[in-house]
């Protein structure tokens, strides 16, 4: 009997050695190299909770609504990643990712819908298929909400800047 509960006590605490959950906050152990990496999944998961709150200028609260960087940064943040809190913080933000690299989680980043000169607007894939993705975002258009977009739309490939991967390597 006490082996039986040594046995189970022991693959208890081997098993909680490769995840961890911590206030919500889901971090997956690398044993092999030692490294700490986020679970892609569930960024998406967490940020599709989001779907539906109203856009909100310099907003950054789910209570009150969100623009696109403070919604970004919302979801980032929960995952204790630091991002640029306005968009124009992404524009020298890691280098461009090639679009048959993209995967869910990275940002995209698009210039503004009247400036093409300056970053507007930032977004999280959530369906990664190079240029024909899709991404979660804090709209002002149509939406007026978080929803999601195809980034192979008139509206967005048109404005489109460059993906960069924003999590720990």
């Amino acid at each position: 009997m006490k082996s039986t509960l040594y046995i189970a006590f022991a693959a208890t605490i081997l098993f909680s050695s490769f995840t961890c959950k911590k206030e919500n906050k889901i971090v997956i152990h690398d044993i092999k190299n030692g490294e700490t990496s986020i679970d892609r999944d569930s960024i998406i998961s967490f940020s599709k909770q989001f779907i539906g709150i109203s856009y909100l200028y310099a907003g950054n609260d789910p209570k009150k609504g969100f623009d696109c960087s403070g919604y970004v940064n919302y979801v980032f943040k929960h995952f204790n990643v630091s991002v640029p809190r306005s968009s124009s913080g992404y524009k020298n933000l890691g280098p461009a990712k090639k679009a048959e690299d993209f995967k869910i989680g990275d940002v995209l980043v698009f210039y503004g819908y009247k400036d093409k000169s300056i970053i507007g607007h930032v977004g999280i894939i959530c369906e990664a298929n190079g240029m024909h993705s899709k991404f979660i975002h804090a709209s002002s258009g149509k939406a007026g909400s978080v929803t999601i977009s195809d980034l192979d739309s008139d509206h967005y490939s048109k404005r489109y800047y460059k993906c960069v991967d924003v999590l720990p390597k």
